[in-house]
């Protein structure tokens, strides 16, 4: 399987965990200026935290896709794991996204679409020029194989 990059990693931690931390501070200044009860919320945000901190490289660990003949391949997750096959034959369009934290670090996101509404084919932390030669690839075996439908 090839990786994604490490450097979603740091884009993960940037994304989601201020949030913890202003929720962990505003319990945490509740607590003090009204109820000591409130500083059970500054502690369940600081238990997320460090799962988070925790939980995020694992997952980036365990991203990975695949190119092969006939499907793409994208493994993904940690404590839920899933394998997801994309025949070449389903994709319908292939799109590219980035975000300003993606733009930043040089990445972006591969999401294909197909017939099915439940897949879930996102590849995130792809390097830029990486993610538009495979929404190229990707885009020229679609049109080959559904020519033959």
């Amino acid at each position: 399987m090839n990786p994604v990059l490490p450097a979603l990693t740091k884009a993960r931690y940037i994304a989601r965990l201020p949030w913890l931390l202003i929720i962990g501070i505003v319990f945490g200044v509740l607590g003090f200026m009204f109820s000591p009860w409130f500083y059970l919320g500054t502690g369940i945000a600081a238990a997320l935290l460090v799962w988070q901190i925790w939980l995020i490289p694992q997952q980036v660990k365990r991203l990975g896709w695949l190119e092969t003949e006939d499907e793409l391949l994208i493994t993904k997750g940690k404590i839920w794991h899933s394998f997801t096959v994309v025949p070449y034959g389903r994709i319908q369009f292939v799109d590219v996204t980035a975000g300003p934290i993606e733009r930043a670090f040089g990445m972006k996101t591969l999401n294909l679409h197909t017939a099915s509404a439940t897949s879930d084919s996102t590849i995130q932390g792809l390097p830029a020029e990486v993610a538009n030669q495979l929404r190229e690839r990707l885009a020229d075996k679609a049109r080959e194989r559904m020519s033959g439908l």
